[in-house]
């Protein structure tokens, strides 16, 4: 009963929108806050939160952000706010506005929030590559057409609508995460991974509910974010395959903290090495020089793959380990000797037994087995049925362990 909707953006540039949105949205009977995001002064206004109240919840103080130097004020605005807004257990949902800066400014802390919570940001920016404003999670973006510098027709149209999508958002009933009580689970899937993970939904469908994230970057950053956020109970990753874009320039790469939210949330996890034989890139002339030479498989017109040499493997084995040994939880990570993908089997582009080697020998000299942390070798290729049992054998054996520990 208490929630209010969070209105943010820049007062000292752009106060008549944050003020029209509020109008707009206090008139379908929401509560609504501006919060002030302003790093150019001192200046309050008699309404809303202040911007000196959002600078004080950096880590530093209010100092760190009111600098006198633009670029480093925005940036400390943008961890004051996460900070601020995680902190906050009154939202009903946030609506920000901004240009290329402001936008940068708000979408940190609105990836900070809960997947489930309306978060909407009005943006010149919306039409472009909106990836690193999103990320992971479920911000939804619009685009406002004409520059947000001042009232107009066209804003007030835009602003209007995206006032009501908030509300309508915010004062809709709780939709349940699930119709049922199943526990839920994340899998990581690949198109060369698919007969595996389809396998693996289909066996578990009737005990767990599956969630299938697409291992493209932004698909294994999802599927963390709901593990920190509580919201599935095991991992299957079976498609490690961003780390190879990740070390290798890539364009589905993960980022550094891969496997981090396994570590921080100790969830039951069995992974695995699928597509760790390939790096994607684009069309054949966006491959970088350095690659000439290599093997490629082309996927389609626009997507290429580059099958991992044995030192890229070694060099993922290593990074994969380190991760694996931070994580104190329940890990099994399984090795499928007879191919780490659809392409990486007898006959296909991308068999090469000694990369694989030479990945599983990295693996076992970096990973710090204990028992609760093993790697375990399956002689079987990846989308064979005796490694869909291996893995199955192994998830239910830790997800009825951790059942039983709780």
């Amino acid at each position: 009963m208490g929630k209010r909707l969070y209105i943010v953006g820049t007062r000292d540039t752009k106060n008549d929108e944050l003020v029209y949105v509020r109008d707009q949205i206090t008139q379908t009977g929401a509560r609504a806050v501006i919060v002030d995001l302003s790093t150019s002064g001192p200046e309050t206004f008699a309404d809303g939160v202040a911007a000196a109240e959002v600078a004080a919840a950096h880590p530093e103080g209010a100092k760190a952000v009111f600098t006198g130097d633009r670029g480093r004020s925005i940036a400390a605005m943008a961890v004051a706010f996460e900070s601020y807004l995680t902190g906050r257990d009154d939202i009903a949902g946030v609506i920000g506005l901004g240009g290329s800066g402001g936008t940068a400014l708000i979408a940190p802390a609105l990836r900070g929030l809960a997947i489930g919570v309306p978060k909407l940001i009005v943006s010149t920016v919306a039409s472009g590559n909106v990836a690193p404003y999103v990320g992971p999670s479920d911000i939804a973006m619009m685009y406002s057409v004409t520059d947000l510098a001042g009232l107009n027709r066209i804003s007030r149209l835009i602003l209007a609508n995206a006032a009501q999508a908030i509300a309508g958002m915010a004062k809709a009933p709780p939709v349940p995460l699930s119709a049922s009580d199943k526990p839920v689970i994340g899998l990581t899937m690949f198109g060369v991974t698919t007969p595996c993970v389809n396998a693996l939904t289909a066996a578990l469908g009737d005990a767990y509910d599956p969630l299938v994230f697409h291992a493209t970057g932004t698909g294994g950053q999802s599927m963390e974010k709901l593990v920190e956020s509580g919201l599935i109970a095991g991992v299957i990753d079976i498609t490690t395959t961003e780390v190879c874009d990740l070390l290798m320039g890539g364009v589905l790469a993960c980022t550094e903290d891969r496997l981090g939210a396994i570590a921080r949330s100790r969830v039951p996890y069995v992974g695995s090495c699928g597509a760790l034989d390939m790096v994607n890139f684009g069309a054949p002339d966006t491959i970088p020089e350095r690659y000439a030479g290599r093997t490629f498989y082309a996927h389609n017109p626009q997507v290429t793959l580059m099958r991992t040499t044995v030192e890229e493997n070694v060099r993922m084995g290593r990074w994969i380990g380190e991760k694996l040994n931070a994580c104190e939880g329940e890990v099994r990570f399984l090795l499928p000797e007879g191919g780490v993908s659809a392409l990486d089997v007898p006959g296909m582009a991308f068999h090469d037994p000694e990369a694989d080697a030479a990945l599983f020998a990295s693996l076992e000299a970096t990973v710090r087995p204990t028992g609760r942390r093993q790697l375990i070798r399956v002689p079987a290729a990846i989308n064979d049925p005796a490694f869909v049992e291996a893995v199955l054998t192994t998830f239910t054996g830790l997800m009825s362990s951790s059942n039983h520990d709780a």
